[in-house]
């Protein structure tokens, strides 16, 4: 069975962006990836493409998509990062909450370690779902 995950953060340019990079670069087809954001903002966030690009995941296609009821529901796994109550909620499903810095207006400098903090928990959550992670 494929786990479908949902990355949430308010503006879905930079979080939940970098953490759905990883998870599909990570995951593989063993995970259905998708991101969304309350109040999507007009494009990715520069910084966080850079960050994501040293690393060797292109998440420079990816554009911000607005959070829908339809998409929380389809999913198994929502993870917000700071979308505070703007998160609908449905019987069933998995809810964590990621505390991360806010790469928003940030240099790439600032955006690195929450890249890396991003990582390492997408590794964890994969050991939780039982997926082994790509090298």
């Amino acid at each position: 069975m494929t786990a479908t995950v949902l990355f949430v953060c308010v503006h879905n340019a930079g979080r939940s962006q970098m953490a759905a990079g990883w998870l599909r670069h990570l995951g593989g087809d063993a995970v259905e990836v998708r991101s969304a954001g309350s109040l999507p903002g007009d494009q990715v966030n520069p910084a966080a493409v850079q960050a994501m690009a040293e690393v060797g995941i292109d998440i420079s296609d990816q554009r911000p998509k607005v959070l829908t009821p339809e998409a929380v529901e389809a999913s198994d796994v929502v993870i917000t990062m700071g979308c505070g109550d703007a998160c609908p909620v449905f019987p069933g499903k998995r809810y964590l909450d990621w505390p991360l810095a806010d790469p928003a207006g940030q240099g790439v400098e600032a955006v690195r370690p929450i890249r890396d903090e991003i990582e390492r928990r997408i590794r964890e959550l994969l050991a939780e779902l039982e997926v082994s992670p790509r090298a």
